[in-house]
């Protein structure tokens, strides 16, 4: 019985991250999500109480999918530049991975919805951020390698790059892939995020 409740929940957020994909610029309702489920409004309903939690679903995958592997990557990897570098290549990796869930974490698809819905899809980046700037103060304590002009304006910076690409992917309808040249954009955005970075990094 646990396993069907699992199975039907998790088609549930399939079905939604599939209408996120298929038909961007619709707004999502629950009646047309049943349809696509092929169960009741109400059937839905004892799976998920409100759109908004399946939602917060989405977002709380995306936030354990992509902080887990940071974890990883800061177990694996001592030097900041490697840090990020991967870091910023799992971001972009997974939205290219999951355009529809793309939609919720910047926003677009939440428009009508609860502001404090929209609210909690921001943690996402502001986590994220949060995480690039704790690598870049470690690695001024560690490595001296000099933040410019310092850990916060760093961080705001490579995550505005982040954010930009997935808008753009968002915008191209999913036609401008977030994570393409990203190695050859990388040598470009160290430069700017440390002092006297090497040629190589």
């Amino acid at each position: 019985m646990t396993n069907q409740k699992t199975s039907r929940r998790e088609a549930i957020l399939h079905a939604l991250v599939e209408l996120l994909e298929t038909d961007p610029g619709a707004r999502i309702t629950t009646a047309g999500l049943a349809r696509s489920v092929g169960v009741t409004e109400a059937a839905l309903y004892r799976h998920f109480p409100s759109k908004r939690k399946m939602f917060e679903a989405l977002i709380e995958f995306a936030e354990e999918a992509v902080f887990s592997r940071c974890q990883t990557i800061l177990q694996e990897q001592d030097d900041p530049r490697q840090r990020l570098r991967q870091l910023g290549e799992l971001v972009l990796v997974f939205a290219e991975r999951n355009p529809g869930l793309c939609r919720v974490l910047n926003g677009e698809a939440l428009m009508g919805e609860d502001a404090s819905l929209r609210r909690r899809a921001s943690q996402f980046f502001e986590r994220l951020e949060t995480q690039v700037r704790q690598i870049l103060k470690e690695g001024e304590i560690r490595q001296g390698l000099r933040p410019t002009p310092s850990a916060t304006r760093a961080a705001e910076w490579l995550m505005t790059f982040l954010e930009g690409r997935i808008q753009r992917f968002t915008r191209s309808s999913y036609e401008h892939l977030p994570s393409k040249e990203w190695q050859d954009s990388w040598p470009a955005l160290a430069a700017g995020l440390w002092h006297d970075q090497p040629e190589h990094v």
